[in-house]
C-alpha cells in the first residue's frame, strides 16, 4: 500500500448550522478517506459543541485563519447560499479544494467569475449535488449512457411535502442553534419563489443534466395557489430528446420525486425518497432486448458520505469526478435563471441568454 492510498483527506466544515448537523459532520467522521480536522463558525458557542460532539481536531472563528493552516486539504462550505462563491473563491485562492453546497450561487455573473477562479486555481470544486451518489441514480446513469441508446424523453420531478419536517424530526439530530451565528443580509424563504427554485429546484435541475445531458432552453408554466407553487417546465436538451420538469411544493401527499426515461433500446421507472431517510432511490429499468427489469439493492444510501469519499478519491488518488463539477454548477444556475424568466415572461428563454439573479 502506498502512502496516497493511506492518507486521508484532511477537511474543515465552514458553517456549524443545521445542513452540517445533518448531513457533513457525519459524513467526515464516517467516511473511509476523508476525516474531520477542523470546524469553523463565527458563533463560538455553536462552534466549541460542535468540535466536542464531532471529534474535530481544530477549531476556528476565522475563515481565513483556517484557509492559512498548511495541514488542511479541503473544505465543506455550509453556509447559506449567499456566502458560498465569495467562500469558495477565498479556498481556491488559499490552495484547498471545496465541496459546495448547492447551489453554487444564486446569479449567473458570481458563478462564471468563480469558474475563472477554479480554472486558476488547479485545484477541484465540487457541487454538493448528492443526489449523483444515490446508487439507484447511479444505475440509470450506466444504463443510459451504454445500453438504453438513443433518448427520447426524460420526465422528472420533485415535490415536496407538507409533511416533510415531522419526517426530518424523526429522522435528524436535535439541532442546534446559536444567537451569534452569520446570517445573510436578507431573510431567503421571504421570496418563496426564489427559495423553492434555488433549495429544491436546484436538485431537479441538476438530476435532468446528469441524466439526460444537456438542457438548451426552458418554457415554463407557474402557478401559485393556497400557498403552493407549481412550476411545469418544458425542455429541450440539446440531444434532441423532449423533457418535463414538474417542481410542485409543498404537495399535500407523501414526498414525491423521481424521474421516467424513454429510450431506443429500453425505459427507466425511478422513485426517490426524502434524502434523510438515507434510502437509495428504487430505479426500475427495463431491458428491451431481455424483456426483463432490473433494480439494484443501494444499500448504502449515505449519499453525503459518498460524496465526500467521491471528492477524497479524486483528491487523493486522481479519480475522476463523479459528482457535478463547476462546469455542472453554472448549468444548473443558469437553468434556474432561464426557469424564473420564462416563468415571468411566459415565453421559451434559452439558457445561453440568460443573466443575473434568482
Amino acid at each position: 500500500m502506498t502512502d496516497i492510498d493511506e492518507r486521508r483527506l484532511k477537511v474543515g466544515v465552514l458553517g456549524c448550522g443545521p445542513i452540517a448537523q445533518a448531513a457533513h459532520f457525519e459524513s467526515a467522521t464516517k467516511a473511509r478517506n476523508a476525516e474531520l480536522y477542523a470546524v469553523c463558525d463565527v458563533a463560538e458557542d455553536l462552534l466549541q459543541r460542535m468540535a466536542v460532539a464531532h471529534g474535530a481536531l481544530k477549531t476556528f472563528t476565522d475563515y481565513e485563519r483556517m484557509l492559512a493552516d498548511p495541514d488542511l486539504d479541503a473544505v465543506i462550505i455550509a453556509t447559506s447560499d449567499t456566502f458560498h462563491v465569495p467562500a469558495a473563491m477565498m479556498a481556491l485562492k488559499a490552495g484547498k479544494h471545496v465541496l459546495c453546497e448547492k447551489p453554487i450561487g444564486i446569479s449567473v455573473e458570481e458563478v462564471e467569475e468563480l469558474a475563472e477562479v477554479v480554472k486558476r486555481s488547479g485545484r477541484l470544486l465540487q457541487v454538493g449535488h448528492m443526489k449523483r451518489f444515490d446508487e439507484g441514480v447511479q444505475s440509470a446513469k450506466a444504463f443510459v449512457d451504454s445500453e438504453m441508446g438513443a433518448m427520447l424523453a426524460l420526465k422528472a420531478w420533485y415535490c415536496d411535502n407538507t409533511h416533510r419536517y415531522r419526517v426530518t424530526d424523526a429522522t435528524q439530530p436535535l439541532m442546534v442553534r446559536s444567537s451569534a451565528v452569520k446570517r445573510p443580509p436578507s431573510n431567503p424563504k421571504s421570496n418563496l419563489k426564489s427559495y423553492y427554485m434555488l433549495a429544491h429546484g436546484s436538485h431537479l435541475v441538476d438530476t435532468a443534466r446528469f441524466l439526460g445531458g444537456e438542457i438548451v432552453e426552458v418554457d415554463v408554466r407557474l402557478r401559485e395557489s393556497f400557498g403552493a407553487y407549481c412550476w411545469f417546465v418544458d425542455v429541450s436538451f440539446a440531444s434532441g430528446a423532449l423533457g418535463h420538469l414538474d417542481l410542485t411544493l409543498p404537495v399535500r401527499m407523501d414526498w414525491h420525486e423521481g424521474f421516467q426515461i424513454y429510450g431506443e433500446n429500453g425505459s427507466v421507472l425511478a422513485r426517490t425518497y426524502n434524502p434523510w431517510l438515507y434510502r437509495s432511490s428504487d430505479v426500475d429499468i427495463f431491458h428491451e432486448a431481455t424483456a426483463t427489469t432490473t433494480r439494484v439493492l443501494g444499500a448504502d444510501g449515505h449519499f453525503y458520505r459518498r460524496q465526500l469519499e467521491g471528492l477524497a478519491a479524486s483528491v487523493l488518488n486522481g479519480a475522476p469526478m463523479a459528482g457535478a463539477d463547476i462546469t455542472d454548477g453554472v448549468a444548473s444556475v443558469r437553468a434556474m435563471v432561464a426557469i424564473a424568466r420564462s416563468a415571468d415572461s411566459g415565453r421559451p428563454v434559452r439558457l445561453a441568454d440568460v443573466s443575473g439573479a434568482l
